[in-house]
């Protein structure tokens, strides 16, 4: 054997070049960086384009151009290795006799192609286009996408725009008077018109080039426009692709590479090293990893890409481009995928997550504590009231859209004096402020009370506890005291819905003490509140409750109290409330279940008190 020696298992020597190939010129750098040459040692300190980056985010970059460096060697070093030793192309053989006849030309084009050839009149100007030939694939195309009376049938050269009319309406007229004046080709990337036929209109879309061919024009077209299709598509799923040659940086990019990365239409295509230099410093050790896997494991890998200014993220899909199977890695095909706003997406619904989760827990923490406080300052009725002549049941619900508590509190405690403080309140708000300006009002008026002063002036000196309070502390508020040896209940309202009395089944709203009822407590200070009394009989019971029980959207007080008066007595004639603590209580549950509904959005309490013998 003579020659060059080669191993058994080398791989196959690579096709010889073209006479007239070049390399091609690296790609213009789409990031400004130092430029470096072939012979740059690639353990060479690179500047980084981003001085802020640390240290770590430099070492990547270094190590990615290390990488294409060593791999561009090794390209280079086994086209030098192959190269010299490539037999050299056959000579071509000698020319045919007899040249082709123009529809053979024609036919053996892969494309449709019409041969036009135009009437020029005496002003210089293209007066009219005949067509002289058509070629077989654009019989085949005619055929396959029009009936075939939808054209008439070929008898020779004819007029362009007769034998299709709504040609004249296209770009191609104008077209074909440019390619006439300026001798050159021309090209559109979409022409579009319609097909009369019996079925209906038929909607052609090609792109067309028409270009001189000596004293003629031809006219080549490519069915459905699949460049344009191609880039609309990249467009609409923000997809492209691309290939780098990894001997001279020589780039392959896809119709719509630069669009979908941002570019503009005449900004330089980014090589590798560019992607890298514009990438965020957290992504760079996923593209050297990616990088090595492609090139050097010659896997197909993926990974995601951040980059700098715009915060846009890409999916790279990377495989490796060889020219024998098994071979050196001579190119890298990759699909980059911009998944920008569903990373924000994602972010956004992440974060979301966590805020809801964090306000769940924080509600669950606010309820339980003021479940607890609840728990703590409001009395469960038994019989502590029977020393009084006196038997007590309380209904409680809380704002379950809400906080799941709300500001509702009720008190009926014994005096020194032998009589019976009761009060029913609704402090300003939801959840544990409203619960803390309850359980401050309520224990306020447990300590007032022991001054033995009317009702009356319990109400005002709660009002000034309320409108001392530095933030807006607001509540509503029945206070009353019962008299046992007179059995008789002295009673303010502070704003609140006045009580109901039950009495043989009949319910009535107690009159409203002289004056009208007075101010919400915390409203103004230094307020006056009047008191009324009322007698009970044996049996009566006193219906004292918040206006979430009733409050309906939009508000009207006095509907409320109708719907309450209606309830009371229709579950009175219903079952009347039976004897005892128990009787009573399940009076009281079955009224606040009358009123209770889907409509309800604020806690609701019924405080409801009967005199027995």
């Amino acid at each position: 054997m003579s020659g060059h020696r080669t191993h058994r298992n080398a791989p196959p020597r690579p096709p010889p070049a073209h006479p007239g190939w070049r390399p091609r010129s690296p790609a213009p750098m789409l990031f400004r960086r130092r430029p470096y040459t072939r012979t740059e040692r690639p353990d060479m300190p690179v500047d980084d384009p981003h001085p802020s980056g640390d240290a770590r985010a430099r070492l990547e970059l270094r190590a990615i151009r290390a990488l294409l460096e060593a791999q561009r060697r090794r390209v280079t070093a086994y086209a030098e290795h192959y190269g010299p030793g490539l037999p050299n192309p056959a000579p071509p053989a000698a020319p045919a006799a007899v040249p082709p006849t123009c529809q053979d030309v024609l036919d053996a084009l892969p494309v449709a192609a019409l041969l036009l050839t135009p009437v020029v009149g005496e002003d210089g100007e293209v007066r009219d286009i005949l067509l002289l030939a058509r070629n077989a694939v654009a019989r085949e195309y005619a055929a396959s996408r029009l009936p075939e009376d939808a054209v008439p049938p070929w008898t020779g050269p004819v007029p362009l725009f007769e034998r299709i009319p709504s040609l004249a309406a296209t770009a191609i007229p104008g077209m074909l008077a440019d390619a006439y004046h300026q001798r050159a080709p021309q090209q559109s990337d979409a022409v579009e018109w319609l097909v009369r036929t019996r079925t209906g209109p038929v909607r052609i879309s090609v792109e067309v080039r028409i270009a001189p061919c000596g004293d003629h024009f031809l006219l080549t077209w490519e069915p459905g426009g699949r460049l344009r299709m191609a880039t609309a598509a990249q467009q609409l799923v923000r997809t492209c692709w691309v290939e780098w040659n990894l001997a001279d940086e020589g780039i392959q990019p896809s119709r719509g590479f630069r669009k979908v990365l941002g570019l503009a239409e005449d900004a330089p295509l980014p090589s590798l090293f560019d992607l890298a230099a514009a990438a965020t410093p957290d992504s760079r050790s996923t593209l050297y990893q990616a990088l090595y896997d492609v090139i050097l494991r010659k896997r197909t890998t993926d990974c995601e890409l951040r980059f700098r200014g715009g915060e846009r993220v890409f999916r790279m899909v990377a495989e490796p481009v060889r020219i024998v199977p098994g071979g050196l890695v001579w190119a890298l095909r990759a699909v980059l995928i911009d998944v920008t706003t569903d990373r924000r997406r994602r972010e956004a619904a992440q974060r979301a997550e966590r805020d809801a989760r964090r306000e769940h827990e924080r509600a669950e923490a606010v309820a339980e504590i003021a479940h607890v406080l609840r728990e703590a300052v409001l009395p469960h009725f038994q019989d502590e009231l029977e020393t009084y002549g006196l038997e007590a049941a309380a209904v409680y619900r809380p704002d379950a859209p809400g906080a799941g508590v709300g500001g509702d509190w009720y008190k009926a405690r014994g005096l020194p004096d032998g009589r019976l403080l009761v009060a029913l309140g609704d402090a300003r708000g939801h959840g544990l402020e409203a619960v803390t300006l309850m359980a401050k009002l309520r224990y306020a008026l447990a300590g007032i009370a022991y001054t033995s002063q009317p009702v009356e002036l319990l109400t005002q000196w709660l009002n000034e506890v309320a409108c001392a309070d530095d933030s807006e502390s607001t509540a509503t508020t029945i206070i009353a005291r019962y008299h046992p040896d007179l059995a008789l209940l002295r009673w303010t309202c502070a704003g609140h819905p006045r009580p109901v009395l039950l009495r043989d089944g009949r319910a009535t709203q107690l009159p409203a003490p002289a004056g009208g009822p007075g101010l919400t407590l915390g409203v103004m200070p230094n307020t006056v509140y009047s008191a009324t009394e009322t007698p009970l009989e044996t049996g009566d019971i006193v219906l004292m409750y918040s206006d979430g029980l009733t409050e309906r959207r939009p508000a009207d007080p006095d509907a409320d109290t109708r719907r309450f008066l209606q309830a009371a007595e229709c579950c009175f004639r219903e079952t009347a409330p039976g004897a005892g603590h128990a009787g009573l209580q399940d009076y009281a549950e079955r009224l606040v279940g009358h009123l209770d509904g889907p409509h309800r959005t604020d806690d609701a309490t019924l405080l409801a008190l009967r005199r027995t013998a």
